[in-house]
């Protein structure tokens, strides 16, 4: 199986410790935030990685390599401008074939272990969710019973930005050349009732502010 790390985004709200380096490389516990995502992978013997950059994108190649180093295969694909969560998947699509694949945030950390991240016959995208943060407390989705996916009921839970996918989740969307956000297509996929998903219910964060990196390096 296949795998794409999702790194091509700018870091906005990290600012200003991003304006010289790309999000993926800030150090969190004593690692750049990517490498945290790669050994996740390793670990669970996924081992043929792409990467998706642009902003800054070159630092992140010129620090990884061809990911050797890491005992693991990686790819790049470079957007010249950000194309957003699904344009950036789309574009990377002959780097990942024709099989089910993994998608990963690259600022996340979580002790989810991605070897047992399955795809059922019925869907065609299968999302880990995890309990609301306190800076996320509305969340993202509901699970129900069968697994599936639906976004209009209470107690729900957060997208934890680990996922699989069938190419053909995006086979609608395969000629956009421009940005394009995965929400819209989740939405499709709940509404033809072919997305499911889990609870992880163990450690996980997103490190999306200088604030939330300085908590998680003072826990070291």
């Amino acid at each position: 199986m296949k795998a794409m790390i999702l790194a091509a985004g700018r870091g906005e709200r990290m600012m200003p410790l991003t304006k010289n380096m790309p999000k993926p490389l800030l150090n969190a516990k004593g690692k750049p935030l990517i490498e945290h995502s790669i050994c996740a992978l390793k670990n669970a013997g996924i081992t043929d990685i792409v990467i998706n950059t642009s902003y800054l994108g070159e630092q992140i190649q010129t620090h990884l390599g061809n990911g050797k180093k890491f005992g693991v295969k990686l790819q790049y694909s470079t957007e010249q401008h950000a194309l957003e969560t699904a344009g950036g998947i789309i574009q990377a699509l002959p780097l990942l074939g024709n099989q089910p694949f993994i998608i990963i945030n690259s600022d996340i950390l979580c002790d989810y272990d991605l070897s047992s991240l399955t795809l059922p016959t019925n869907s065609l995208a299968h999302l880990v969710l995890v309990n609301n943060p306190e800076h996320h407390p509305n969340g993202d989705f509901f699970i129900d019973t069968e697994q599936k996916i639906n976004c209009n009921k209470n107690n729900r839970l957060t997208f934890s930005g680990i996922g699989i996918y069938r190419p053909n989740f995006f086979k609608n969307h395969i000629h956009t050349q421009s940005a394009l956000a995965l929400y819209p297509l989740l939405k499709e996929a709940i509404d033809n009732q072919q997305l499911t998903g889990e609870h992880h219910s163990g450690y996980w964060q997103d490190i999306g502010t200088p604030k939330r990196l300085e908590l998680i390096n003072q826990q070291i």
